[in-house]
């Protein structure tokens, strides 16, 4: 399972292929907008796609017609709740180097600390509730 700390990056991976989108636990965005809301949306894209945005252009190189096919991908994160958006809360989170964080947790370590174990099992839940498939050999 992966965590993205990046919005635009991570969905970049997943429009290109790089990363499936089922692999994703969630995406925390330093974003504040609805993918369903055509302005909202827009800004977004103007943002990441025109090299006059006010955002690092990762969309640049892609034609206008890929539009939809990042919309697509933001709009499914964002209806199974695997798009978290801490500038909503108050939070203002830098940009890394570094967007995507991989997540395995061995059993023996589980074993040995009852908070992990915990930790892990509310992580299941919560990817259970978002309809993302665990690999259950970790």
């Amino acid at each position: 399972m992966k965590i993205g700390l990046s919005y635009s990056r991570c969905v970049r991976d997943i429009v290109d292929g790089r990363v499936n989108i089922d692999d994703v636990l969630i995406i925390i965005a330093r974003t504040d907008f609805d993918p369903h809301d055509d302005n909202q949306w827009n800004s977004i894209w103007v943002s990441y796609h025109d090299s006059y945005g006010l955002s690092n252009p990762e969309w640049r190189n892609y034609p206008p017609e890929d539009e939809d096919r990042f919309r697509s991908v933001s709009i499914e994160l964002w209806e199974t709740g695997r798009l978290h958006q801490p500038r909503k809360f108050g939070a203002r989170a830098q940009r890394m180097p570094y967007y995507w964080l991989e997540t395995v947790l061995p059993t023996d370590e589980l074993d040995r600390f009852p908070s992990l174990k915990s930790a892990w099992e509310n992580f299941q839940v919560v990817a259970g509730l978002t309809n993302t498939k665990l690999d259950r050999n970790h």
